[in-house]
């Protein structure tokens, strides 16, 4: 496996090698000895997948806090995404910078979002799938998100945005005194 760092300390692309021969590839897709080193120890408590359909679809940004919180493993399975990391680490210093990445099944890549950075993805093409690695199971009394169109963060979509759920719009915007997440 091939590490990309990232402007964002600690948010890496994680680039897979498969094995191909003339029935396909095959690929590992994790292993806990490599993935170890990204989350702190913290071993992978939860694997979400989602589907969107829409070109233009948008989920995020979404963080878990507190006991929570979690370090994230994202990769899409089928179609195309811009995937968004959003650090919101108090004291980091690229607190409210984000970056993001094209994920993609023939990019045989993953996203690594560790705790503290909040995440949200564009479908760039229609039928979307993602899968999500969590060290930390889900819990609503620790869920938290930031509005997408937050102008104090300012994050660049390439496609107007065709669909995002009621819950994702009803995100805040962040105060200009917002401190950040302790870790």
């Amino acid at each position: 496996m091939i590490i990309n760092n990232t402007d964002i300390k600690g948010v890496v692309e994680v680039i897979r090698s498969p094995i191909e021969d003339e029935r396909g590839f095959f690929e590992r897709v994790y292993c806990e000895d490599f993935f170890l080193s990204f989350t702190s120890g913290k071993k992978i408590k939860q694997i979400n997948h989602s589907f969107s359909k829409k070109s233009g679809a948008v989920r995020g940004m979404h963080l878990q806090i507190g006991p929570s919180i979690e370090t994230k493993i994202i990769s899409c399975i089928k179609g195309n995404v811009i995937d968004i990391a959003l650090d919101l680490r108090k004291n980091s210093k690229t607190f409210l910078q984000w970056t993001s990445l094209k994920l993609s099944p023939e990019k045989y890549n993953s996203f690594v979002l560790p705790e503290g950075v909040a995440h949200g993805f564009q479908c760039l093409t229609t039928n979307c799938e993602m899968i999500y690695l969590h060290t930390s199971n889900y819990d609503p009394s620790n869920d938290i998100g930031i509005n997408i169109n937050d102008p104090l963060i300012n994050i660049q979509l390439p496609l107007e945005i065709s669909e995002i759920s009621e819950r994702d719009m009803a995100f805040k915007f962040l105060d200009k005194d917002y401190t950040g997440v302790n870790i």
